[in-house]
């Protein structure tokens, strides 16, 4: 049986690839794509995750708009990482559905609250500031929400964007420290794990082997962040970040969790958006959130083959 899923996101190049995991996923049934601004502005997330469904033949997918900017901090993008576009070297035009009605804020809550506790998982690929804000506005959403898988957060990798702090946590640490002292289920896979998750040559050539268009569209921007990569810091392969909270909710197996409390820095301008993540627990203690310890990488980029294979 599939389980219903949200995905909310700021495409982006590895979000893209977590989008096209997710849709060539049977075991998966996104209701829903929520965008939020983050690695570029909102119009363009919004615009690039209406071409990715579309891409991936599920433009019937609602796209809806978020918040153009974070909680309490300045906004801050991360383009150099990801194209001026958000999608690296992709040809970008206007899709031909435009965004659903309505803000992802109420979006998020009018689809969970209207179905059973527990029966809907979310996906958060970017800074939080959507799921924090409806989670202020209805306040049983955490505990009406199933699993909540996030991509977010580095303890043992340190940071990409400042010494300590990963970039989603960072653009909105506010947001962060609402959804992870929710007492919901956060399972959350930082850098620690997502750093061994590379796209080398080998598994890019793996994936543009896979037929369809969308697989030739992923390698393209599997391609893309490998050369970003190289050239800022010399590494023989991009970091597939945002779909390894995608490939847990399709296979727990691939990953090792590890129980933890997880918190996040919000005032000091040091350390500002770094994640103090504790597994040292007090009898009988039993924390809400997970921390993703390690990955099999090649069975996620298996993951990944298999899924582009099913699309168009």
């Amino acid at each position: 049986m599939s389980r219903s899923l949200i995905i909310d996101c700021d495409p982006g190049v590895d979000d893209a690839v977590a989008l096209f995991l997710a849709l060539g996923a049977p075991e998966l049934d996104v209701l829903a794509v929520t965008t939020v601004a983050g690695n570029v502005s909102l119009d363009l997330t919004t615009r690039n995750a209406r071409l990715i469904v579309e891409r991936a033949g599920r433009g019937d997918i609602p796209v809806h708009a978020g918040c153009d900017r974070p909680l309490v901090r300045a906004p801050v993008e991360a383009g150099e990482f990801h194209g001026a576009s958000g999608l690296g070297d992709w040809a970008v035009a206007e899709p031909a559905r435009p965004p659903a009605p309505g803000h992802a804020v109420q979006a998020l809550i009018d689809l969970v609250m209207a179905r059973p506790e527990g029966s809907v998982d979310l996906a958060i690929l970017g800074p939080m500031t959507n799921v924090a804000l409806a989670m202020r506005l209805e306040p049983r959403l955490a505990t009406r929400l199933g699993r909540i898988a996030v991509m977010g957060g580095a303890r043992s990798a340190g940071g990409n964007i400042t010494a300590s702090a990963e970039y989603n946590i960072f653009a909105d640490p506010h947001a962060a420290a609402v959804v992870l002292g929710s007492g919901a289920e956060v399972i959350v896979f930082g850098l620690d794990v997502t750093h061994a998750v590379l796209a080398t040559p080998e598994r890019i050539a793996m994936i543009r082997a896979a037929s369809g268009d969308a697989a030739a569209a992923a390698a393209d921007l599997l391609d893309f962040s490998a050369r970003i990569e190289r050239a800022a810091v010399g590494r023989a392969g991009a970091p597939m970040h945002d779909p390894c909270p995608i490939a847990w909710l399709i296979r727990p197996e691939l990953f090792e969790l590890r129980p933890a409390r997880i918190a996040v820095e919000t005032t000091s301008p040091l350390t500002l958006g770094a994640t103090a993540v504790e597994f040292r627990l007090g009898q009988g203690e039993a924390p809400s959130t997970r921390w993703a310890v390690a990955a099999d990488a090649q069975r996620v980029f298996d993951l990944l083959a298999t899924s582009l294979e099913r699309l168009p």
